[in-house]
């Protein structure tokens, strides 16, 4: 392929999906602004294969469609923050070296430590990008 269309073709894809990401959110999928709760990245350290450290790194939030229950979990958020970071460093320290991690067990950890910190059931955890670097 000719390097020029290669590069045409490279920046009419990047205009595109800056002109997507500047539209407004559609109602067909996704949590609504309102009910979601970010709590941004937690980190914790790991042995790679190569027998370096590494990080592993979870993006999360949480969607809580009930007022009340938003409310709580607003109010919550350090003690929410906290309880993540411990059960991400409690995750990534059984980690084999190596291993890529168990996503599934990681999300339902993750869940039960959201239902604690809130007291009941009802916010749904939402995992952005679990990676290992």
């Amino acid at each position: 392929m000719d390097r020029r269309a290669l590069i045409g073709l490279a920046l009419v894809a990047a205009s595109a999906g800056s002109a997507a990401a500047g539209a407004p959110a559609s109602d067909d999928g996704g949590a609504p602004a309102a009910s979601y709760i970010n709590l941004n990245a937690v980190n914790a350290a790991v042995v790679r294969a190569n027998g370096r450290r590494g990080v592993l790194s979870v993006d999360l939030g949480i969607d809580v469609p009930d007022m009340d229950l938003r409310t709580t979990a607003a109010a919550s958020g350090p003690r929410l923050r906290a309880e993540m970071a411990q059960v991400v460093q409690r995750f990534a320290a059984g980690l084999p070296a190596g291993e890529p991690p168990d996503v599934h067990q990681l999300s339902r950890d993750l869940q039960f430590a959201v239902n604690q910190v809130l007291g009941r059931r009802g916010a749904r955890l939402l995992l952005g990008t679990v990676m290992v670097v």
